[in-house]
């Protein structure tokens, strides 16, 4: 069986998020590739979030947060309008992707991807905290890409 991946053809893990993918830029989500999903999953769930946020917003300030992505889903391109997916809400109080904008200096983001054995029963605009109790014992597996990303 192959291990669960999320990469990107535009950064590295651990490498800079093109400015474009920024909150005062294109706010556009980057493309993401996705391989090795387990064939029993159902369903697979994005997070992305800065958890170098707390000492600046006290907390870790999520970004994106997507759900029931079609488990054979294996490109998610830029600018992606979530197609049969939903899309939870963001710590700006919006649907869908808000990019990286650190107020004070390079933060770290992550991007989680997590096959689920289930489709997940929440309507749109859930909170990470409500997909993270929802996917809570069903989780299959799950792959990590990180970037940085400055003011």
């Amino acid at each position: 069986m192959t291990e669960l991946r999320l990469t990107s053809p535009v950064f590295a893990d651990g490498d800079a998020i093109p400015r474009q993918y920024g909150y005062t830029e294109a706010n556009v989500n980057p493309p993401l590739d996705v391989d090795g999903v387990p064939d029993d999953a159902e369903a697979l769930a994005l997070v992305v979030d800065d958890p170098d946020a707390v000492e600046p917003a006290g907390k870790v300030w999520d970004h994106w947060v997507v759900y029931n992505v079609d488990p054979t889903t294996t490109h998610i391109p830029e600018d992606w309008d979530g197609g049969d997916a939903l899309e939870g809400t963001n710590d700006y109080g919006e649907s869908g992707y808000g990019g990286p904008n650190p107020p004070d200096r390079e933060h770290t983001y992550r991007f989680r991807l997590y096959a689920i054995d289930t489709p997940v029963s929440l309507d749109a605009g859930a909170s990470k905290a409500e997909l993270e109790a929802a996917i809570d014992g069903h989780i299959l597996a799950s792959a990590t890409l990180e970037g940085t990303y400055e003011p």
